[in-house]
């Protein structure tokens, strides 16, 4: 009994040790990312553009499909949605294969705005520190902003302004559900969802927007059905 309560309390400091010097590995990588420029510069950069689009000038449907398919709690919970985390742990044990992560609207807004594309776990810990500091000292509506203004879009196009004039010529505020909905799904994976590349996959993505929005109350069956 002794051996086994040792065993425990050793595995119990190594687990510790791991997750401490993850920790400190991640906010050194994070750290040196502010030094090669600020977090304040990186986001007047976005803002600053010509082409940045403020909330109120994206469409309510827009808005309300980012929000049902990359992060439906996105209003109630702190830069870590540790319910969504803990859900795709158990989606991805279930289904043996990694299909979700849980991230969360500022923790993509993070990777975009803070470091590269790479999906490396040290990144992944270094988007924990951005993502505080992000929710520390921007509101949520200035987080959902700079989001779709610094996302892909497939196509050479970033950021929503050029999503929407790229794909539909008109501005983000015009989109209509239909528009909306098609958008929305495509930064999950451009090079799949863009309507661009594969018009059926496109389509299947944004099938599961409407299904979202559907779920989460943003639209009724009805009109998502209506939607070819």
């Amino acid at each position: 009994m002794k051996f086994v309560r040792k065993l425990l309390v050793t595995i119990l400091i190594l687990i510790i040790l791991i997750c401490s010097g993850a920790l400190l590995i991640g906010k050194i990588y994070y750290d040196n990312a502010l030094k090669e420029k600020p977090l304040i510069t990186r986001v007047d950069e976005v803002t600053g553009n010509a082409n940045f689009v403020k909330f109120e000038d994206m469409s309510a449907d827009y808005r309300n499909a980012v929000i049902s398919v990359e992060d439906h709690r996105f209003y109630d919970h702190g830069p870590i949605d540790f319910i969504a985390v803990g859900r795709a742990i158990f989606s991805n044990i279930k289904n043996g294969e990694l299909q979700e992560g849980g991230s969360t609207i500022t923790q993509q807004l993070a990777k975009n705005l803070v470091f590269n594309q790479d999906k490396t776990w040290v990144r992944k810990i270094g988007e924990i520190f951005a993502s505080y500091d992000l929710e520390k000292n921007y509101s949520k509506k200035e987080i959902f902003e700079l989001y779709v203004n610094t996302a892909y879009f497939g196509d050479n196009y970033y950021g929503i302004y050029n999503a929407s004039y790229g794909y539909y010529n008109k501005a983000p505020k015009d989109l209509n559900l239909n528009e909306s909905s098609m958008l929305a799904g495509v930064p999950n994976a451009p090079s799949v969802y863009a309507p661009t590349v594969n018009a059926d996959l496109a389509k299947k993505r944004q099938a599961h927007v409407l299904s979202k929005m559907v779920e989460y109350g943003y639209i009724t069956q009805e009109q998502a059905t209506s939607i070819n």
